[in-house]
């Protein structure tokens, strides 16, 4: 494996540039500049300041190291597309590429294959070709600082997430390239990001080989008609449309045929962590555990209000136009609901551009407020295949995959 970070290449891509990179490399991250993230979300582990990362305008940091950062929210009202900049971050291991040489670059491909492959930056935009694909990379724990009762793990709010346009080759196109073997049961992905103590379980995601084969994941090397950025992953990065952000395995490395479901100790992150109670409703009552679990997978059907934040202040008897964003595992949204009494009343919202079914999908709606006072405005999202977004939450012991329909309470002047 190539070295991550070699210093004898002029040409490789840097996760640190100009002044900002003494300080940087003397002491990671502890000069970064702080202030209010302005959220009003109250969260147990205390205030959420905005950051500055290199590559990334302020976000709220959500971890030092490794560095996880959300995105304001403010940002999902610019548009269906997450600027790069602004685009979450969110690591588990400390020891993380700073920079990559495209140089010397591999992904190697091995294991039950007929020809193991190690393929340069180069070759691998080579093998076939590219596809293009608008998809949500969401945290499984997004939104889990909502949680009632609170649960262990990083206190999100609702910006873990992001929307881009990826570009890369079909995972299918490198496997078959290598000749997987018919024995064949899943997929093993790695990254450069490796752990700090040699107890701690590597960061490694497995897909069914049917899942893998099927034409749906790609490794891409192009965010918004740009380089991936290095938080999110340079030089290549496992795209799993439809899949919770945890499948998404950034600097792929290393690509493992197994025949044989993914065991032992680096497989924690899917046998251990990144679990759901095995039921229909993926839920258990509050303060219980789970008889038994499966790995998390497909993203449920979501929908939020962009516009307006929590506590804002509208004029009586003018049109508002209300505005949001929807999105789903891959069916595509169907309709956007939308209620401005409390849920006592709903009206269809007109849904905009169609980006395709794993993208966010934007949605507006002109509304009156007749009555001053307090509203509580609703939304809620209804998919293709039939899925429609609860009015209550569900819990579980993560926090993981909520999708209850939001509330935004404002004041009526």
């Amino acid at each position: 494996m190539p070295s991550r970070f070699s210093a004898t290449s002029t040409s490789r891509r840097r996760f640190v540039q100009g002044a900002g990179a003494a300080a940087l490399l003397s002491s990671p991250f502890a000069a970064l500049a702080a202030v209010d993230a302005g959220e009003e979300v109250t969260f147990a582990d205390g205030p959420r300041p905005l950051v500055a990362y290199p590559g990334k305008r302020p976000m709220i940091r959500v971890s030092t190291r490794p560095p996880h950062l959300e995105t304001p929210f403010s940002v999902f009202n610019e548009g269906a597309i997450t600027p790069n900049d602004a685009f979450f971050v969110r690591y588990h291991l400390a020891n993380i590429p700073t920079s990559v040489d495209p140089g010397t670059y591999r992904v190697n491909i091995r294991g039950s294959v007929r020809t193991p492959l190690s393929l340069s930056l180069g070759e691998l935009k080579k093998l076939a070709a590219s596809v293009e694909v608008v998809a949500v990379n969401q945290c499984s724990g997004n939104s889990r600082g909502f949680s009632s009762p609170r649960v262990f793990g990083a206190q999100l709010a609702n910006g873990a997430m992001g929307n881009a346009r990826w570009v890369g080759v079909p995972l299918k196109a490198v496997l078959e390239k290598a000749g997987v073997s018919a024995d064949a049961k899943q997929v093993v992905f790695d990254g450069l990001d490796s752990p700090v103590l040699p107890g701690t379980p590597d960061f490694r995601k497995a897909l069914d080989i049917e899942h893998a084969l099927s034409g749906e994941p790609m490794l891409a090397w192009s965010m918004n008609g740009q380089e991936l950025p290095m938080l999110n992953g340079y030089p290549i990065k496992l795209i799993v449309p439809g899949f919770f952000g945890t499948y998404w395995v950034k600097h792929v490395s290393d690509i493992e045929v197994i025949d044989h479901a993914f065991s032992g100790h680096d497989a924690f992150f899917m046998t251990t962590a990144y679990r759901v109670p095995d039921n229909d409703c993926l839920c258990v009552a509050p303060g219980t555990a789970a008889a038994k679990t499966r790995p998390i997978s497909t993203l449920p059907v979501r929908s939020f209000i962009t516009s307006l934040a929590s506590g804002a202040v509208v004029r009586s008897g003018h049109t508002v136009e209300l505005k949001g964003i929807a999105f789903d595992g891959g069916s595509g949204i169907k309709t956007v609901d939308v209620s401005i009494d409390g849920g006592l009343t709903w009206r269809h919202a007109a849904l905009g551009q169609d980006l395709g079914r794993f993208s966010f999908r934007e949605w507006r709606l002109p509304v009156r407020f007749a009555h001053k006072g307090a509203a509580v405005l609703l939304v809620k999202a209804s998919a293709r295949n039939g899925e429609q977004q609860p009015l209550e939450a569900s819990w579980n012991p993560a926090g993981y995959r909520r999708n209850v329909v939001e509330s935004t309470p404002v004041t009526v002047a």
